[in-house]
């Protein structure tokens, strides 16, 4: 019996130890958490290069919930930096080609999760364009095509909305929150608060919060290492080559289709979303390029 106490005294320590041990990791994610310390806040953050005001302590605070928060999912915040390896590289040279800045892939990340997502409301696709939205800015949305699933179309037409946000707005951070709650409804919240800031403007909550959750994306996966995500390069999903081919007549099989491409049905849907049925019917002779990887992807 003596010997069991004095066991149970050991290991009594030895847990403790432990606990001591982890609690002080500088590692530890959890502890500096509870220490109520903001993990790795930047002395500085801006969007498109305009300066969020984090000498506001409601926007400091609007800022640290949203890093709190996307830190602490894990594998979707995971899924994301992954994803961005290879949706980047198609988006950027479009955002550059239009002359809008860089950092409106960040609004993306926080529309879809870089993914050809269908929200309840109707909105489709990596932007989340609605139908008549993305008809107003050039897509065709039908049940044969919609181009809302295709990346570079619905990269140029989230382009074009954005420029006409900003002339209309003088502001990128405005013209971003129009993209969540519309140009108009921005612009009564201006009338009414008298403010031409987005950081001074009482919003509903999405938008109070939708600028604030790119500033964190952005953040993370431009530095994921510092809110505890080890992704190394080769976990990154890499960009797929692949050859375009134009049509412009009705293909009636489009599993027939792409076996002579060397592909099947499944594949040719990942490549091209856009296709909505199993046959492409085009009377007009519009022309679509349609992508087929190339041998071995």
């Amino acid at each position: 019996m003596k010997t069991n106490k004095a066991l149970l005294s050991v290991l009594t320590v030895v847990l403790l130890s432990g606990v001591l041990v982890f609690g002080t990791s500088g590692d530890n994610k959890e502890k500096r958490i509870h220490e109520g310390t903001p993990m790795y806040f930047p002395e500085e953050v801006d969007f498109a290069g305009e300066k969020a005001p984090l000498q506001i302590t409601d926007v400091r605070e609007r800022l640290d919930r949203e890093l709190l928060i996307n830190a602490n999912l894990d594998a979707t915040t995971a899924l994301i930096i992954k994803r961005a390896n290879r949706a980047f590289p198609i988006i950027e040279p479009i955002l550059a080609k239009y002359g809008v800045p860089d950092d409106f892939k960040y609004l993306a990340v926080i529309e879809s999760g870089l993914v050809n997502a269908v929200s309840s409301a109707g909105a489709r696709g990596v932007w989340q364009f609605m139908p008549e939205t993305a008809k107003e800015k050039g897509m065709e949305v039908n049940d044969i095509v919609d181009e809302r699933y295709h990346l570079e179309k619905s990269t140029e037409a989230a382009c074009r909305y954005l420029l006409t946000a900003k002339d209309k707005f003088g502001s990128w951070t405005l013209a971003a929150a129009s993209y969540n709650g519309g140009m108009n409804g921005i612009t009564k919240k201006i009338d009414e608060q008298k403010v031409t800031n987005y950081y001074d403007l009482a919003l509903t909550e999405e938008t109070s919060r939708y600028v604030f959750r790119i500033l964190a994306l952005k953040e993370i996966m431009k530095q994921p290492a510092k809110y505890g995500f080890s992704i190394f390069s080769g976990d990154l999903y890499a960009p797929i080559p692949t050859k375009k081919i134009e049509v412009d007549s009705t293909i009636n099989d489009l599993t027939g289709f792409a076996k002579s491409q060397g592909i099947n049905y499944k594949i040719l849907k990942i490549h091209n979303p856009w296709l909505r049925d199993k046959k492409l019917v085009n009377p007009n002779k519009k022309r679509y390029e349609i992508e087929i990887p190339l041998a071995g992807y």
